[in-house]
């Protein structure tokens, strides 16, 4: 299991990179909002060394104008790894199966040299998916032992616990086999 962690405007941009392979940048919101942050976080992972992945929080309705927001804000280099966010927005509404879908889809036709994965927690999973999309991967989020998400699914990463940031392991043997993977789209 590799270690990771995902980032966001309420992290400083000069987190900790020591013994970390991978990080998650959240980069857009719906069709308005860019991560401040965004540039200097990147930035930060790609001295490091790590493998970086950007996020884009899903809401419901125009995903075609959401996907091409987000691969228009996304830094955009090979090996780079993006994923749609599934979860409930502040306004408590989410975005649905064929929405989900369709957003994957597109982000994937609009950067086909990327992997696209999805991300969300063990209740959207298990309780709101009906599709069992999730383009090139699974990232789950599921608040128990590292690498142990209560799901039968195949997953990639797993987010286990945001006490005091997101930690994420990721389901690949070493740094060099998750660098193929995620350049291998």
């Amino acid at each position: 299991m590799l270690r990771g962690i995902d980032v966001s405007s309420y992290q400083s941009s000069s987190y900790d990179t020591d013994g970390l392979s991978f990080v998650f940048v959240k980069a857009t919101e719906g069709r308005s909002y860019v991560n401040p942050k965004l540039t200097a976080q990147t930035r930060r992972a790609r001295e490091a060394g790590l493998v970086v992945g950007f996020y884009h929080f899903l809401w419901p309705g125009n995903l075609t104008a959401q996907a091409e927001y987000f691969v228009e804000k996304a830094p955009e280099k090979a090996g780079d790894i993006l994923a749609v966010d599934w979860e409930t927005t502040g306004e408590g509404t989410h975005a649905g199966n064929a929405e989900k879908d369709s957003f994957i889809r597109k982000v994937k036709a609009l950067r086909p040299h990327c992997r696209v994965v999805l991300y969300c927690n063990r209740h959207f999973w298990l309780n709101v998916d009906t599709t069992s999309y999730a383009g090139d991967g699974l990232w789950i989020a599921d608040y128990v032992t590292a690498g142990k998400p209560r799901i039968k699914a195949k997953w990639r990463f797993h987010q286990y616990t945001n006490d005091p940031l997101d930690k994420n392991v990721g389901d690949f043997a070493s740094k060099a086999a998750l660098r193929e993977w995620a350049a291998g789209a």
